[in-house]
């Protein structure tokens, strides 16, 4: 599916157009825990790596068509903007606003649909063909996931080779890429952390085949998917070596404890990582944690940390 030397190929092409996020550390976490915040790349989140490594690969001047509730809608347009491409994104009609307003203010086109009724996957089918675009999907995809696996890369390059990677897990792209490096670079063991009201992935594991939910209910709006993806459960069954959940409770106060003790303004999806080792459910020894991404509203954050 997805080689290391798909991942290196990625850090390539985002040489210079991706921010090399830096490596934090928190003695509080423990004094062998090292953070990758995304939530400082471009689009203030990971998915900027994945959606760019795949818009870089088609003509220039392609026409694109992707679905979002956010990260991946503000990556693809603002990759598309940098490439020469026409974005046009599905987003649901409860995406957060400024998700939305940051899409559109970078070129693209929005459509909305209703997550809960809608099938993403076939309307965003239909507007390609319409349009003549390319799909460029969320995580399902080689180059996407070899995209997203940089992040791992540039950790290891940076702090070292750790026992544990802690990664958020959403449809599966950030930890089939940052598995597939990390394996090869010598990380022990890949966790993959995703909210407990949508474990799909905890589920899937379980049993050993892809297990369909409903969609979550979740502050954690990046983490709703309601089933791995295909090529990323391929991916992840090889290299990834547990699935943990955590609570909308255990996520908002991994929220404040970045911002109150790292000075980091992390989203929902983005602080699940930081809410396993805060529990103590992944051992805070010689383990690298990736946020993946920083894109909450001041309004929406106040209230989930007054709450």
């Amino acid at each position: 599916m997805i080689g290391p030397e798909d991942v290196r190929a990625a850090a390539r092409v985002l040489d210079g157009v991706a921010h090399r996020t830096p490596v934090v550390r928190s003695r509080t976490l423990g004094q062998g825990v090292v953070l990758k915040p995304e939530n400082l790349q471009r689009v203030g989140a990971f998915k900027f790596r994945g959606a760019y490594n795949k818009i870089a690969s088609l003509p220039r001047g392609a026409d694109v068509v992707a679905y979002s509730s956010g990260n991946h809608a503000q990556a693809v347009a603002l990759a598309a903007r940098l490439l020469g491409a026409r974005a046009t994104i599905l987003m649901p009609t409860d995406a957060p606003g400024s998700k939305v307003a940051a899409t559109r203010g970078y070129g693209a086109e929005i459509v909305t649909y209703d997550r809960y009724t809608g099938d993403r996957e076939a309307i965003a089918a239909g507007l390609a063909a319409e349009r003549g675009a390319e799909i460029v999907p969320p995580y399902d995809d080689p180059l996407i996931m070899a995209g997203q696996g940089t992040a791992a890369l540039e950790l290891i390059e940076d702090a070292g080779v750790v026992d544990t990677l802690v990664v958020p897990l959403g449809g599966g792209g950030l930890i089939a890429g940052c598995a597939t490096i990390a394996k090869e670079l010598g990380v022990s063991r890949v966790v993959g952390v995703e909210p407990a009201a949508g474990d799909d992935w905890a589920q899937s594991f379980a049993r050993g085949e892809i297990v369909e939910i409903a969609v979550p209910r979740t502050i954690a709006d990046g983490l709703q998917t309601h089933a791995p993806g295909e090529l990323t459960w391929e991916v992840a069954q090889r290299t990834v070596d547990a699935v943990l959940t955590v609570t909308d409770e255990q996520i908002v106060d991994a929220m404040r404890f970045a911002f109150e003790r790292l000075k980091l303004v992390v989203e929902p999806s983005g602080a699940v990582g930081i809410a396993a080792v805060l529990q103590g459910v992944v051992e805070a020894r010689s383990t690298g944690i990736v946020i993946s991404g920083g894109n909450v509203d001041a309004g929406r954050f106040a209230q989930l940390l007054a709450a």
